[in-house]
């Protein structure tokens, strides 16, 4: 995947410094726009998160990060 959490953080908190510029201020629906589609992305990996908690499994396609998980012991 080619963004990441962190791009996401940095497109929100770009959103509110341009609704806070008095010089440029950004058009407040554009503004809604990007916190809709950035509400959707963090409900939809509390979902995978949720599944996760279930399953024990990671899902393909999922937005979360996949975490390195530790060998078990005796698995080597």
């Amino acid at each position: 995947m080619k963004n990441q959490w962190s791009d996401l953080k940095n497109h929100l908190f770009a959103t509110l410094e341009g609704l806070a510029d008095e010089d440029s201020p950004m058009d407040v629906d554009r503004a809604k726009a990007v916190t809709g589609v950035a509400g959707k992305l963090i409900e939809m990996a509390k979902v995978e998160t949720k599944v996760i908690e279930l399953t024990g499994r990671q899902g393909e396609g999922s937005v979360l990060p996949n975490p390195e998980r530790p060998a078990l012991p005796g698995s080597h």
